[in-house]
C-alpha cells in the first residue's frame, strides 16, 4: 500500500490542469465515490491490527493532500473565469432597468390628499367590512332606504348582535368611527375602496374608490363648505374651472347639494363626457345632519359640520380623459405605462 501512496502522491504533486474539465476529472479519479481514495480505504480494512495505526494516519494525510490540490485548482479556474467574464461584460452595453408606473387612481388620490392637507385635513382609514350601524343606521339611513336592498349592497351576514354585516358602500363609515372615538374639532379626509352590487360597464363597477371629507367644529357654515370645495377644484383642475352647486338629498346631510364643474374636456361646449351640458358632476356634499352628530355622541346644538364625498374614478376620468373605468382594474400594462411620466 505504501508504494501505491508514494506513486499517487507524486502524481498529485505533478498535476497541472489546463482546463476546468481536467480539474473535474482529477476529482472523480481521486475523490469520487469510485475513486482511488475510496479503493485505498477499502484495502485498508484488510491491513493487520498492528499496522492500522500507522497506515491510517498516512492514508488520511494522503486524502488531505488530494483534497487540498483539488480545491486549489478549482479556485484557480473559478477566479480565472470570473475575471474573464468581467472583462467581457465591460465591453457589452448595459442592461436597462425598466421603470414601473404609478396607477392613475393612485396618482389622483395622492394629489387630492395633498390639496386637502394644505387646508389642515388629516387622513383617516377604516375597515372595508362594516356592520349596519356604521354603514347605515348612524348615518341616518331609514330602514326602508333603497341602499339597504340587496341590489345595492354586498351583504356578508344578515342579522346578529351588530345587525347586518356587509362590504362598506361608502367611506362615510370612517366618519362615524372618528366621531364616536374622539371629540371635535374634526378635519379629516377618508380615502378607500368601496363596494356596490352593480352591473359592470364603462361607467360603473362593483368596486370603486372614494375620498370623503368631514369638518366638525363650532360655527361651521355652508359658506365654509363652498369655499373649501372651490379651492379644491381650482387646485386640481386649474383656476379657470367654473363651479356650481345643485340642491340634492342625502340621508346624512341637510341641506345637501351636488357640485358640478365645467367640463375640462370640451371646455363647456358639450361632449359625451358631459352629455352635451358643459357640466360634469364630481361630488356630493352638505351640512352634517344633526341626527348623525347625536348618533355619534356630539352635541348638535354646540357643533356643526360639513361633509363631502367623491369617486376617484370620476375625477381620474376627467383629468386624463379616460372613457372606460374598467381599464383601471384590468392590469393592462399598455394602459398603465401611459402614466410612467407621472412618477415623482
Amino acid at each position: 500500500m505504501q508504494a501505491k501512496l508514494d506513486q499517487y502522491t507524486a502524481e498529485i504533486n505533478q498535476f497541472t490542469p489546463g482546463t476546468a474539465e481536467e480539474v473535474e476529472s482529477f476529482r472523480i479519479k481521486f475523490l469520487g465515490t469510485k475513486g482511488i481514495i475510496k479503493d485505498l480505504f477499502d484495502e485498508f480494512k484488510s491491513v493487520g491490527p498492528e499496522e492500522k495505526r500507522v497506515f491510517g494516519k498516512v492514508l488520511n494525510e494522503f486524502k488531505q493532500v488530494a483534497e487540498a490540490k483539488f480545491e486549489a485548482c478549482k479556485a484557480q479556474f473559478e477566479s480565472s473565469a470570473s475575471t474573464q467574464k468581467l472583462d467581457t461584460d465591460l465591453t457589452l452595453p448595459g442592461e436597462g432597468i425598466e421603470l414601473g408606473a404609478r396607477h392613475p387612481l393612485q396618482l389622483v388620490r395622492r394629489e387630492i390628499v395633498e390639496i386637502f392637507k394644505k387646508l389642515g385635513f388629516i387622513v383617516a382609514e377604516g375597515p372595508e367590512i362594516e356592520d349596519d350601524w356604521h354603514n347605515f343606521s348612524a348615518l341616518n339611513f331609514p330602514e326602508e332606504h333603497p341602499a339597504r336592498d340587496m341590489q345595492d349592497t354586498f351583504f356578508i351576514k344578515k342579522g346578529g348582535e351588530k345587525g347586518d354585516i356587509a362590504l362598506r358602500t361608502h367611506t362615510s363609515s370612517v366618519q362615524v368611527r372618528m366621531m364616536e372615538q374622539g371629540k371635535p374639532p374634526f378635519r379629516s379626509i377618508m380615502p378607500g375602496r368601496v363596494y356596490r352590487n352593480e352591473a359592470i360597464s364603462a361607467r360603473a363597477h362593483c368596486f370603486f374608490h372614494q375620498i370623503e371629507g368631514l369638518y366638525v367644529d363650532e360655527n361651521v357654515s355652508f359658506a365654509d363648505l363652498k369655499q373649501t370645495l372651490f379651492y379644491f377644484v381650482q387646485e386640481l383642475y386649474g383656476e379657470g374651472t367654473q363651479v356650481r352647486f345643485r340642491p340634492s338629498y342625502f340621508p346624512f346631510t341637510e341641506p345637501s347639494a351636488e357640485m358640478d364643474i365645467s367640463c375640462s374636456i370640451c371646455k363647456g361646449v358639450g361632449c359625451n363626457m358631459c352629455k352635451g351640458s358643459g357640466w360634469v358632476e364630481i361630488l356630493g356634499c352638505g351640512m352634517v345632519d344633526p341626527n348623525v352628530l347625536e348618533n355619534c355622541g356630539i352635541d348638535s346644538k354646540k357643533y356643526t359640520g360639513f361633509a363631502f364625498g367623491m369617486g376617484i374614478e370620476r375625477i381620474t376620468n376627467l383629468k386624463y380623459e379616460i372613457k372606460d373605468l374598467r381599464l383601471f382594474s384590468e392590469n393592462d400594462v399598455r394602459f398603465l405605462k401611459q402614466f410612467q411620466s407621472e412618477i415623482s
